[in-house]
């Protein structure tokens, strides 16, 4: 098959779908690959460019698969070959009337921004990708309009305090501003319904700030945050505007899949704002967090606030939005050619395939049936264990365990006391490390217990060189001791490093 990519008509759209790193993939599946004249040329990348990786420049609409960002306008879309393929960012949740002419040609359209929350489908995920680049680049727009520092510094000529921000929504938009805020030095707050992206946020450095008393906004049927009671809309825009008075930047990202973004910020609340402060509002293209909020365009209020509705944020971003978006697509083209011979299959059985698909050689497919993505997990009752014998799985109980921990720390005190002098100063070390080193290690969090084993071959290391000493300047039962532990030692040393290498292979992109 043949892969076109088009030159996008939209005004102001400098993505493309394709990048030359992408279009030696394709060809590695199979397909041959047609690039318009001048496609890549708002991303940094001239034709010759993709001609260098192997791609053609001609006329893309007539190609077996069509793939672009936006969806092409009619006259493009009636240059579509029958039984063609058009995969871009098409969105069928607003666009109804886009769908219907879509319906009523002989063609497969599949929107990427419809791939649903699971973790397989994670690396075909747009919407994510481009949130990530959009929440890094409203900081950026906001640095640009406050004027001053973001972070504090003591100079000379006077003190200079670092800036405050608050994100609302902690998203994957969210979390990539508080993460550039935070590196530009600012002090970072954060709101969300979902309490479980409270590490997430402090993790990044902010603060996160809770609604007292409310219910989890975390939709089980889609992944994404739901709309949330009258309740807690009470109690977020109390929230909302203690903050508004203190914050100089604001962000925000909240927006529910299939309705009007909700509104979180109003005109009473921008007014009591400091004048040169700013609001980039992520979610202006679906009607905007903030009241006052124009899509697309940079407003000031009476009060000197500024309120950025920029709706092209991620392709303010071009080469870097271009090659993740192309990655992504790429990526699901690859699901979608099991024999790696140029056929582009769709199957239906796959929920990701058939969640994306919005029309199917001309049959209307949209919309897909619900895809589950999570669900609460069952919290089961614990066991009574029988305070007279062991528990029902057969564990001996908390108290006999107690009580045989303190008669054997008892027999180890005892050895002590009637060992030579000479051992009592090493076997009281040796009992000091074990109790410390348990508590030690029992408090270090499950997921540095390998990083941790790395860390071991130091100790290894000690043992080896003891063990190396000792041998032949004692008996023979001494000599096969320390060739143990030379051989167990080596054994953790070795595999330590080997684990370690593997772990850290996982974070290296080849």
């Amino acid at each position: 098959m043949i892969v076109g990519v088009l030159k996008e008509d939209s005004p102001g759209e400098r993505r493309v779908a394709v990048t030359p790193d992408t279009v030696t993939r394709l060809q590695k599946l199979g397909y041959e690959v047609i690039v318009e004249s001048g496609a890549g040329a708002g991303a940094g990348f001239p034709d010759d460019r993709y001609e260098a990786a192997g791609a053609a420049i001609g006329d893309a609409v007539a190609a077996d698969v069509v793939l672009g960002v936006d969806p092409p306008p009619p006259g493009r879309l009636d240059a579509l070959r029958p039984g063609a393929a058009l995969i871009g960012l098409l969105s069928p949740r607003f666009r109804p009337d886009l769908v219907e002419d879509l319906a009523r040609r002989p063609i497969t359209a599949l929107s990427l921004d419809a791939v649903p929350r699971i973790s397989r489908a994670q690396s075909f995920d747009v919407l994510s990708s481009m949130a990530n680049i959009a929440g890094y680049r409203a900081v950026i727009e906001a640095a640009h309009e406050f004027g001053r520092f973001f972070t504090g510094q003591v100079t000379a000529a006077g003190k200079v305090p670092p800036a405050k921000v608050l994100v609302a929504g902690a998203g994957v938009a969210g979390l990539a501003a508080i993460g550039a805020a935070g590196s530009l030095g600012a002090i970072v707050r954060a709101t969300d319904p979902r309490p479980e992206v409270a590490d997430q946020v402090r993790s990044l450095g902010g603060d996160y700030l809770a609604v007292a008393e409310a219910e989890t906004g975390d939709a089980p049927d889609t992944g994404y945050a739901q709309e949330m009671s009258d309740d807690y809309n009470a109690r977020a825009a109390a929230l909302y505007a203690e903050q508004c008075r203190d914050v100089d930047i604001i962000v925000t990202t909240a927006l529910i899949p299939g309705k009007p973004a909700p509104k979180l910020i109003t005109a009473e609340m921008v007014a009591t704002m400091r004048p040169g402060s700013v609001i980039v509002d992520m979610a202006a293209a679906n009607g905007g967090n903030v009241e006052g909020t124009v899509p697309g365009e940079r407003v000031v209020t009476g009060n000197g606030v500024v309120i950025l509705g920029y709706t092209d944020l991620a392709g303010r971003l071009p080469a870097q939005a271009s090659q993740l978006y192309g990655t992504n697509l790429v990526n699901l083209i690859e699901s979608m050619t099991p024999q790696r011979d140029g056929e582009l299959v769709l199957d239906f059985d796959d929920v990701v395939q058939r969640s994306m698909t919005v029309v199917r050689e001309g049959e209307l497919t949209w919309p897909p049936p619900p895809v589950p993505v999570s669900a609460a997990p069952v919290t089961a009752q614990p066991a009574q264990p029988d305070p007279e014998g062991d528990d029902a799985d057969g564990a001996p109980n908390p108290a006999l365990r107690r009580l045989g921990a303190a008669l054997a720390a008892a027999g180890l005190f005892g050895l002590i006391a009637i060992s030579p002098a000479a051992l009592q100063v090493h076997l009281t070390v040796f009992a000091l490390a074990i109790v410390i080193g348990y508590y030690v290690i029992g408090n270090v969090h499950h997921a540095l217990h390998t990083p941790l084993m790395s860390v071991t071959n130091a100790i290894s290391g000690i043992i080896v060189v003891g063990a190396l000493v000792q041998i032949g300047a004692g008996s023979t039962a001494i000599t096969v001791l320390s060739l143990a532990a030379i051989l167990l030692a080596s054994i953790n040393v070795f595999g330590g490093f080997a684990v370690t290498r593997r772990m850290l292979a996982m974070f290296i992109r080849s």
